[in-house]
């Protein structure tokens, strides 16, 4: 997906949650947010949101001399989602239809996104999506693909979503103990979204082969992928991509039997989708 008008507005409003989320002060928020409304006056609208933001998250980083702008938030919310498993656990177990209800686990997480137009509350975002149908559900394609399945690239998103990730992967095997799965992470630090330092703090290796995509955009780029990555990316029977920053990403598709797992949290993907902010997605093509 190119950038829209309506994405320079909102990345210039990610910078302001920046500076609050790290505490900076006038100085350094009159550094960071000059420099990324200058940037955005010639913003190349070929570019997906996720690759225009990512060199700008870099050079706030470097402002704010930090390897990791949001390390404090991502800790927080994989502690906030870590409180839930048990709750999530008992509803998977209690489930008629326990693929259906683990994609809607798997979903839940997806809220945690310190990008978005809006903000979160995990525990209201739980109760909303299993009481909420999924405005586009290819649930039963997918489960239909996933009986002959032999690998799955399964592509992360945000930290603290990932602790929903290991509970789908660990049910997945279950599921289905023929199916290689493969879990991806960003090559880097970038906003909040799941690396390799959050992939083994939840254990995710202890479950199937976690992949570090070299990808340093908040969003899975084929072309900045390393050579595993891509040669994983072309060859599983399954792509399961999860958030928004994959979808823009990964949009038009460069391959079949992906499926887009997310909530959709921004007036352009929700235009882009046919759906509205708050709806939940499985679409699967």
């Amino acid at each position: 997906m190119n950038i829209k008008p309506e994405c320079i507005g909102c990345i210039a409003a990610q910078s302001r949650r920046v500076c609050e989320a790290i505490q900076a002060d006038q100085a350094l928020s009159d550094q960071i947010t000059q420099y990324v409304d200058t940037a955005l006056q010639n913003a190349d609208f070929t570019l997906s949101p996720p690759v225009l933001a990512a060199p700008l998250y870099e050079q706030m980083a470097r402002f704010a001399e930090k390897h990791d702008l949001y390390d404090e938030q991502k800790l927080y919310a994989s502690q906030q989602a870590s409180a839930y498993i048990p709750f999530l656990e008992e509803t998977i177990s209690q489930s008629e239809d326990p693929f259906h209800t683990l994609l809607k686990s798997a979903v839940v997480g997806n809220v945690i996104d310190l990008a978005a137009e809006v903000s979160f509350d995990l525990h209201d975002a739980i109760q909303s999506v299993f009481q909420t149908d999924f405005a586009h559900d290819d649930s039963k394609k997918l489960q239909k693909a996933m009986a002959t399945a032999k690998t799955l690239v399964y592509i992360g998103d945000n930290a603290g979503e990932h602790i929903f990730d290991a509970l789908t992967i660990r049910h997945l095997k279950q599921l289905y103990p023929e199916t290689a799965i493969y879990y991806m992470v960003r090559g880097n630090p970038i906003i909040n979204d799941v690396t390799l330092k959050e992939a083994y703090e939840a254990k995710i290796d202890e479950l199937c082969t976690v992949i570090d995509s070299g990808v340093p955009t908040p969003g899975f780029v084929y072309e900045l992928a390393s050579e595993q990555a891509c040669d994983l990316f072309d060859s599983a029977d399954i792509v399961l991509a999860k958030g928004m920053g994959n979808y823009e990403c990964m949009t038009p598709q460069r391959r079949g039997n992906i499926c887009f797992l997310l909530k959709v949290k921004c007036s352009v993907v929700a235009t882009s989708l046919g759906r509205s902010i708050g709806d939940i997605v499985c679409r699967f093509s």
